[in-house]
């Protein structure tokens, strides 16, 4: 099985830039689509970012442009790099696996991180 724990949240101004990562543990670290979901308070859980474990990335529309999602296999290891950031990207970031990349799109994980806070001041 897959262990998961994100880090890099914190507090930045609108319009600036902060990075993600997500630690995983397990040999089989590489057959696993990984992803990225926000929540908000009083918000359903959000779609942000997913790579699959045969090189595909997909993006929600909110976040196209300004995120980047990237995995290091070698590595074990999952990274949202943030830029421009806006008032509205505020939420908890979670790091997510699954053994279908279509699973994450739905909301669907095998495994789930901790979360870790994003805040972006005006």
């Amino acid at each position: 099985q897959v262990q998961v724990v994100e880090s890099g949240g914190g507090l930045v101004q609108a319009g600036g830039s902060l990075r993600l990562s997500c630690a995983a543990s397990g040999r089989t670290f590489s057959m696993y689509s990984m992803g990225w979901f926000r929540q908000a308070p009083g918000k359903e859980r959000e779609f942000v970012a997913a790579n699959s474990w045969i090189g595909n990335i997909l993006y929600s529309d909110f976040v196209r442009g300004r995120f980047t999602s990237s995995r290091d296999n070698a590595k074990n290891t999952l990274s949202l790099q943030m830029n421009r950031l806006k008032p509205e990207d505020p939420a908890v970031y979670y790091c997510a696996a699954a053994a279908r990349t279509a699973d994450l799109r739905q909301g669907r994980a095998d495994y789930w991180g901790q979360g870790t806070q994003v805040t972006v001041s005006s």
